[in-house]
């Protein structure tokens, strides 16, 4: 109800506005006029509903939705009123565009994890885990530098979960260890995320906006374990010296779930080669693999009846009337089930956010900021401060509206903006989509306040993995920097 009344007093307002009254000659800066304030005004008030999603209990793309809208439409209806209608169509073509080959690239990665958390691959590595019978600060660590070296292939909100789930089963009731744990999983998610472009949103977008090739990425590796190991080794000499009860749990992976990583490894290898060699953007690999998977699901479909027959033949031998159960139960494999499966709602915010910004950029706000920060700061001063800024905002728009002010940056400076927007949400659990996740997973054990006492040493790591870029890639700040 409440973005109902906003929306309303958003749209009287753009009835009362006179259009004619922002006659200028000037035809990009509406900085100081007000049309630019009142979009300003629609971004703010959606942001903050976005910042109280939890309070809220209302999906964060709605707002920005509705904010893309009308920051568009009052931008149309002024351009209209001007004689320029093309400008706006163009502008907006372009901001759709970006977005388009982004969200396409998700989809496929979103539909490949789906599809290995089907078939239970994910299941699996938790349940040896588990059945290890590590003691606490053994799972601490394994559980850290699991979510550092999957999240660059997966995503880190996915090896978040993973990883999550493990520490709920093994340490159930230990809220202490399970905040601790939740901190150290968050933190090495984002960290793992931000050397590959595969890890991350940002990263993604960098990638494919061609500030950073693909293998340029891995020189934020040592800078990345820098910022994981040191809040890490901090938090280990508080993890209890315990170890967990000893449990049997066993999960038997689907048939072809191995055969899907790998056909996802060579997506990933497409997109890589279609970017890198033919200059191609990277979506046209990434949507060629989702045909791979589509093939291999008609295999599947088509081999199951003869699968299932054999597997049921063995079980009735052996007398086995839990497993013919389960075989009976089982259902054929569905790309586009898959499909539908796909995080929506970070997809459309994610389109709101790259219209809201991309329509504040049209008005001048781009300019203005890239203006004041890298302009009146140094360029390390600026992408610091973005860093920690994306604790507060997502990162997304943080790293679509540099993109969009293209500030000239050195090579290393625009590698140091990747790392900080990828890592500076650590430093709140509100800062990323893992800690977010987080908090609803392990629910009054991992809390905003039981992150927050933490952050002073999540800050050096944020500390230590810049002055380690600063360091060891010195010789990539050489123009600009």
């Amino acid at each position: 109800m409440k973005l109902v009344g906003i929306s309303c007093l958003l749209l009287f307002c753009l009835l009362g506005i006179n259009f004619s009254a922002f006659a200028s000659t000037t035809q990009l800066d509406l900085t100081a006029n007000t049309l630019g304030f009142v979009c300003i005004a629609i971004f703010v008030v959606a942001y903050a509903l976005v910042m109280l999603e939890e309070k809220l209990h209302m999906r964060k793309s709605k707002p920005v939705l509705v904010a893309a809208g009308l920051i568009w439409i009052l931008i149309g209806a002024f351009y209209i009123e001007q004689g320029m209608p093309d400008a706006t169509e163009h502008a907006f073509r372009h901001n759709l565009l970006e977005f388009a080959e982004l969200m396409l690239f998700l989809l496929v990665a979103m539909t490949y994890i789906n599809a290995l958390e089907e078939r239970r691959l994910f299941d699996a590595l938790r349940a040896w885990m588990v059945r290890k019978e590590f003691n606490y600060k053994t799972l601490f660590w394994l559980t850290g530098f699991l979510s550092f070296f999957i999240s660059p292939i997966a995503d880190n909100l996915t090896t978040a979960l993973l990883m999550c789930a493990v520490v709920m089963k093994v340490a159930e009731g230990d809220k202490k260890f399970i905040n601790l744990s939740c901190i150290n999983i968050v933190v090495a998610a984002n960290a793992g995320g931000a050397f590959s472009p595969f890890g991350d949103i940002t990263t993604l977008m960098v990638w494919q906006a061609g500030m950073v090739k693909f293998n340029e990425f891995f020189v934020l590796l040592v800078p990345s374990i820098a910022n994981y190991v040191v809040p890490a080794a901090i938090m280990s000499f508080f993890v209890a010296d315990k170890k967990p009860a000893a449990s049997c749990e066993s999960v038997e992976l689907k048939r072809g779930a191995l055969r899907i990583l790998t056909l996802f490894l060579l997506t990933v290898a497409t997109a890589v080669m279609c970017h890198s060699l033919l200059h191609l953007p990277p979506v046209l690999g990434m949507m060629m693999g989702l045909g791979y998977l589509q093939f291999f699901g008609y295999f599947l479909r088509v081999t199951l009846p003869g699968s299932l027959a054999r597997k049921m033949a063995m079980a009735e031998r052996e007398g086995d009337k839990e497993r013919l159960k389960k075989l009976g139960s089982v259902v054929p494999f569905d790309v586009f089930s898959k499909v539908s499966r796909a995080e929506w709602d970070t997809l459309l915010f994610f389109y709101g956010i790259v219209m809201c910004v991309g329509g504040l950029g049209f008005l001048g706000y781009l300019n203005l900021m890239s203006h004041v920060l890298y302009g009146g700061w140094s360029a390390t001063g600026a992408n610091v401060f973005l860093g920690v800024i994306s604790a507060v905002i997502d990162n997304i728009p943080v790293m679509f509206a540099v993109l969009s002010m293209q500030p000239e940056m050195s090579h290393g400076q625009w590698l140091l903006i990747t790392l900080t927007a990828g890592v500076g949400g650590s430093l709140l659990s509100i800062g990323s989509a893992a800690g977010v996740a987080l908090m609803g997973q392990a629910r009054g054990n991992y809390t905003f306040f039981g992150h927050l006492k933490w952050t002073p040493v999540i800050a050096l790591g944020y500390a230590a993995s810049i002055a380690v870029h600063l360091w060891l890639n010195a010789d990539l700040f050489t123009i600009y920097g």
